[in-house]
């Protein structure tokens, strides 16, 4: 498959590409004068409506360089209730050697970045916003949202250093500035999809809401051997050797609005106005239902998705880089023949019944988080919060067009705290191929086992098979090995609330406490083991620390059961069960309400290795964090005597 074949697969705007395959665009670039600047192929594809464009720059095999801006960018977004293209002025991201693309044909989603473990990846970011008075200020709260022109870079999921140059959330890059984050990837760093977006604690919610977020690919290579476990990427591949096809999935909730003629916040934006993101007016509890928006998928709104080959096994890379909305993806044949481009939200319930058949098509997924599970497991409905990632294979079993639904869930699974109505993705239609008639997860537990016989090294090759043909089972391609309760040396509990008794105030708040930039919440050793008990009194809250992912060993519900096997019914949430012994950096932490007495009580391990430094645990829900739902946490070293070393005495 060419270059440009699979980047129309993935669907996307544009994209950063860093891999070997791209050496010889590489090569050519390093003739470039400018040390930051990197070389720009673009790339046509006839059939699509993006496009695209492969970019990189090595200074020598391993080292890459990337060049971004972060900047106001005049766009525009479909809205189908109007049957028109909104004007907006949003923040977002652009390469930097591309400044004079706009309209209606360039989304408003961050370029996808390629990486593969052992390179060095520099990232310089240039904050072109206008100036801002309300970065750093001083005195009152700092968890009152400010400093929007101010930004930052994290690298959500990746196991790379916190501090310096690294993944470091904690600077601020304030307008005018340029400035290089420096990440290298381990020749270990498990393969998988991961995303990058701004994380400066005030503003955060606005600037992801606003589009700036991408998807951030690690593409393996290690064969497995019959003592190390290897990248499924490995074992994902055509008979001829090359990848299967993929789609990398941004879903994205962009709420802009624009203004009455009171001065207030309306959704309805009129011709000559330009919608933006200026207030968190637009956040809070049904702010998204209230919207009228619907999720964008790789800053397409209501799309038609490059098309599949009908029977052909595909990785869907799904990226939950929203901000409050909970996702529930499914696919269904296509059954109807009205038009979706002028489908108002509110009506789309309604559409779905009417054009969508009701049987949803299984898929099987492979990996949480970037993280290749144990073994498959097949699912109709996949449920991402915000920050989540899910790798699926996905089988459409004959031509013809598939509806892409966020589909309904109880109330108790959403951020809103109410069941939403159904919202259409977009459509991909399935051509060629062949039909399969057939069980999808029997179809696909044979092609992966003919994979296995093609791919693997023929001292592994009658393991991987056995395994698949037990339950799909992966266990050559698990990233991290089971944590057992012999390896724990601490504990750590951690409790998320709204404090909302106190008069003309609501306080969010971790462990009884909103975020102070100057408290550090939990000094930690290098090489420490520690069980996590997790809980929330005051409805849900996505959980994500950086650095070091976690496994989860139970999810235990307010009657005391434990609804985390695959399998297990937890009143219908489809989102808990199957996620024991399952590795992850983002987790939803249950309270159906907001009484404590209903929170569900959840126990993960995690152990932090290589890296030491500061970073930070908060809430993915961003416009809680920037409020003040987040810890700052320091690795450092052990002092030998149980306790960890402070400063260099």
């Amino acid at each position: 498959m060419s270059v440009s074949d699979k980047i129309a697969i993935f669907g996307m705007a544009s994209v950063f590409s860093v891999t070997h395959a791209l050496f010889a665009v590489a090569q050519e670039a390093r003739a470039v004068t400018n040390p930051l600047a990197y070389m720009l192929q673009p790339i046509t594809k006839s059939q699509g409506m993006l496009k695209t464009f492969e970019q990189s720059r090595e200074t020598f095999p391993g080292e890459v360089l990337l060049d971004m801006n972060a900047t106001y960018l005049d766009r525009q977004i479909y809205n189908p209730a109007t049957a028109r293209y909104d004007h907006v002025k949003l923040r977002g991201y652009q390469d930097a050697r591309q400044t004079g693309l706009s309209g209606a044909d360039t989304p408003l989603v961050g370029p996808t970045i390629d990486l593969r473990p052992g390179q060095t990846v520099r990232v310089t970011l240039h904050n072109l916003f206008p100036q801002d008075s309300t970065c750093g200020i001083g005195g009152g709260s700092a968890n009152t949202p400010h400093c929007f022109n101010g930004t930052n870079l994290h690298s959500h999921g990746l196991w790379v250093n916190p501090s310096g140059n690294g993944d470091n959330v904690l600077i601020s890059i304030r307008p005018g500035v340029s400035f290089q984050y420096e990440y290298n990837i381990a020749v270990e760093h498990p393969a998988g999809t991961f995303w990058y977006h701004p994380h400066l604690h005030g503003s955060t919610a606005l600037q992801v809401s606003s589009g700036m977020s991408g998807a951030l690919i690690i593409r393996g290579d290690r064969m497995p051997t019959p003592t190390e476990t290897g990248d499924i990427d490995r074992l994902l591949k055509q008979p001829g050797g090359s990848d299967i096809a993929e789609r990398v999935l941004v879903l994205q909730q962009i709420q802009y609005a624009c203004t009455d003629n009171n001065g207030d916040i309306t959704y309805d934006c009129q011709p000559g106005q330009v919608g933006g993101i200026e207030s968190y007016d637009q956040f809070g509890p049904g702010s998204w239902p209230a919207s009228g928006r619907f999720t964008s998928v790789n800053g397409q709104v209501l799309g038609q998705l490059a098309s599949a080959e009908a029977g052909s096994v595909e990785r869907w890379r799904m990226i939950h880089a929203g901000v409050r909305d909970t996702i529930n993806f499914e696919i269904r044949r296509k059954t109807g023949t009205t038009a979706f481009r002028t489908l108002a939200a509110a009506d789309t319930d309604r559409w779905i019944d009417q054009n969508c058949g009701k049987d949803t098509i299984p898929y099987g997924v492979v990996a949480q988080d970037g993280l290749t599970m144990a073994q498959v497991q097949m699912r109709q409905q996949a449920i991402l919060q915000p920050g989540y990632r899910v790798d699926a294979l996905v089988v459409l079993p004959g031509a013809g067009d598939y509806c892409i639904i966020d589909g309904a869930a109880p109330a108790a699974a959403s951020v809103n705290q109410e069941a939403p109505s159904r919202r259409l993705l977009g459509i991909v239609t399935a051509v060629g191929g062949h039909a399969v008639n057939g069980e999808i997860g029997t179809y696909l537990q044979d092609w992966l086992i003919s994979a296995a016989e093609r791919t693997m090294s023929q001292n592994v090759a009658g393991k991987v098979i056995d395994d698949l043909k037990n339950e799909m089972s992966l266990s050559s391609f698990i990233p991290h090995p089971d944590i057992d309760a012999g390896e724990v040396t601490g504990e750590q509990q951690l409790v998320f609330n709204i404090d909302v008794k106190q008069p003309g105030a609501t306080f969010f708040e971790v462990d009884g406490k909103p975020y102070d930039p100057n408290r550090i919440d939990r000094t930690l050793p290098l090489s420490g083991v520690d069980e996590w008990t997790l809980r929330s009194d005051f409805v849900s809250h996505p959980f994500h620390i950086h650095v070091n992912p976690f496994q989860i060993i139970k999810i235990v519900d307010a009657a005391g059961n434990d609804v985390s096997a695959l399998g297990a019914d937890d009143d219908g949430d489809p989102q808990y069960p199957g996620l024991k012994n399952v590795w992850k950096d983002t987790l939803w932490i249950k309270n159906p309400g907001t009484d404590p007495s209903a929170r569900y009580t959840i126990t993960v391990r995690t152990h932090y290795q290589r890296y030491i430094g500061e970073f930070v645990l908060h809430c993915h829900i961003l416009d809680h964090e920037d409020q003040g739902m987040m810890q700052n946490i320091r690795i450092t070293l052990p002092d030998g005597q149980g306790g960890t070393v402070s400063g260099h005495h």
